[in-house]
């Protein structure tokens, strides 16, 4: 049985994961070990702030460490640049949309693990993602948001 490819991601967005996991096990785990190492010299663990909040970051650090090593052997890298049809909008494309009022708006299709909606990036399986999907210039797309139906034009696409 063939295995399903992994979830999508760029080539960015896989350099970040690598830098977190890279600063995470390289900085900030050591320097917890060292101050529990240090706080359980001091005595009754009970009561001891250093060594309990330590130890619970430890364990966050632990818990983040194998989510992110998961992800990054789990998920596919696709370059953008690569797309052989520019024409359309598919993973990775920068989108000029333009909704009813034609107010405009440019978003970038990339991961579920590197959207941030502040910077326009959209993750692959948001509602707006799976409805710009291989559209092209000058088609219309709607999207049920929790405020209803919206409907947007795609002005723009762009793979740089």
């Amino acid at each position: 049985m063939a295995s399903k490819p992994g979830p999508p991601i760029t080539p960015e967005g896989m350099a970040a994961l690598k830098a977190r996991y890279d600063h995470l096990l390289g900085k900030e785990r050591p320097e917890i070990v060292e101050i529990v190492s240090w706080a359980a010299g001091n005595g009754d663990r009970s009561e001891n702030g250093d060594y309990l909040y330590g130890r619970k970051r430890m364990r966050e650090i632990d818990r983040e460490l194998g989510y992110l090593a998961k992800r990054m052997k789990i998920c596919r890298v696709v370059d953008p640049a690569n797309q052989p049809d520019k024409a359309r909008v598919f993973f990775g494309a920068k989108v000029e949309l333009a909704d009813e009022d034609d107010a405009r708006q440019t978003v970038q299709l990339v991961g579920d693990d590197e959207q941030n909606a502040s910077e326009g990036r959209i993750g692959w399986n948001s509602p707006l993602a799976k409805a710009l999907k291989g559209a092209s210039v000058g088609d219309l797309r709607t999207v049920r948001l929790p405020g209803g139906l919206k409907e947007w034009e795609v002005m723009a696409i762009d793979y740089d």
